[in-house]
């Protein structure tokens, strides 16, 4: 019995021409007058490389404009979630400043969680003596701040008689005008806001919190080793990715410790010539200017805008004469000057110098997104891109825009 395969399908088809009639909404409406025709005899020639140079041009503009919407998501994410990554990134910094004290330790087979304590037992207790070694004499500052800011402002009246001067004749000539235009006055609106330290540093509920856990995850990061690599590796399907992965992790973070601890080193030296050349002047307390010089010096040219002038200050306030006080300041910009031109060039070498006009963005950013904190890891943060930079071929033209 043979079954025919085409029956039925009139019927079908008739079915689906009155689906695709000229009335059926699966029919598009076309002009049947706008047929297309060939190109007039002597009209132009479509031009076939515009064409294509607009194809190959097209996926570049989209990965631009992709590259930058993302820049932007990570700073926002970065800004808006301050209070999770401000910790995280102290504790990986300091996580790459302490890993070479942790391996000297494992190849005296102490394991990484033994030695991981010591040294944060090390630390916290090299941070809390140098506290209360400095406790008093901030204290003594602390106290004694309204009176030598009145003795110093008695001195640099004297110099700025001047100025003074002119001030004052200002001062009557805006009266006089006031006097004239009326009595009329309009009420201001006061709105009270945080407090200079809060701006600075926060509420304390905020430092002390931040500070454990910065304290607590650093602790895992030094204890956990190279964990984070192993899983990496593990992950990775091809022999000579995971070869390639591992060389540039640890090329990496040689580089940022190296980075790291070099640049500790040269501040710790900048903060005991300090402390030397105070002590030399007669400066009361020479350890405290140390110890904030070496601090200050990890915000570059900020931080020593910064020093020189809370050492006017404390100099104007100490001695009477004012040659005498106007010489501290003198000698630690010098000092800085020897160390910025001479010292830091020849150690660090050109391949860990940073461009300055990069630094000052990266502080002016920095600064915006994280504030004070932001400031005193600006540079440890663009020196670790840089050298991620350095160390990733696609982005080696960044590295070297960055680079001195």
């Amino acid at each position: 019995m043979s079954i025919d395969r085409n029956r039925g399908t009139g019927d079908d088809d008739g079915f689906v021409d009155k689906l695709r009639g000229p009335d059926s909404v699966l029919t598009p409406d076309v002009d049947p007058r706008a047929d297309a025709e060939p190109n007039a005899p002597g009209g132009p020639e479509p031009d076939t490389g515009k064409l294509g140079e607009a194809m190959r041009r097209s996926p570049r503009v989209r990965n631009i404009g992709l590259t930058i919407l993302v820049v932007l998501a990570v700073f926002y994410t970065l800004y808006f979630a301050r209070g999770f990554f401000l910790p995280v990134v102290f504790a990986m910094l300091f996580n790459f400043l302490l890993s070479p004290a942790i391996r000297a330790l494992n190849r005296l087979r102490i394991p990484s969680p033994l030695g991981a304590a010591l040294v944060m037992l090390a630390l916290l207790g090299g941070l809390g003596l140098g506290i209360w070694q400095l406790a008093d004499p901030v204290q003594s500052w602390i106290s004694r701040g309204p009176q030598s800011f009145t003795s110093t402002v008695t001195k640099l009246r004297k110099l700025g008689r001047p100025v003074a001067q002119v001030s004052r004749t200002a001062d009557q000539v805006e009266k006089a005008t006031n006097a004239v235009a009326g009595p009329t006055r309009t009420p201001e609106v006061v709105v009270k806001g945080p407090s200079f330290g809060e701006r600075l540093f926060g509420t304390t509920q905020t430092l002390v919190t931040s500070a454990l856990e910065v304290i607590i995850l650093l602790y895992f990061l030094l204890a956990a080793g190279d964990l984070f690599l192993q899983k990496l590796v593990g992950v990775l399907p091809n022999l000579n990715d995971k070869k390639t992965a591992v060389r540039i992790a640890r090329q990496m973070e040689a580089s940022v410790s190296t980075y790291l601890l070099t640049l500790a080193m040269l501040n710790t030296v900048l903060g005991c010539a300090v402390a030397a050349v105070m002590w030399a002047l007669g400066m009361p307390n020479p350890v405290l200017w140390g110890v904030l010089a070496g601090l200050l010096e990890f915000v570059p040219y900020v931080g020593a805008a910064t020093m020189l002038a809370v050492l006017s200050i404390a100099g104007l306030a100490t001695f009477d004469k004012v040659g005498h006080a106007l010489l501290v300041p003198a000698c630690y910009l010098l000092v800085n000057f020897v160390q910025a031109n001479f010292l830091a060039p020849t150690v660090m070498g050109r391949r860990l110098t940073l461009n300055p006009v990069a630094i000052l963005i990266g502080l002016a950013l920095w600064w915006e997104m994280w504030g004070v904190a932001g400031v005193f890891i600006a540079v440890p943060l663009l020196a670790t891109f840089k050298i991620c930079c350095d160390h990733i071929e696609t982005l080696a033209p960044v590295g070297e825009f960055l680079s001195k």
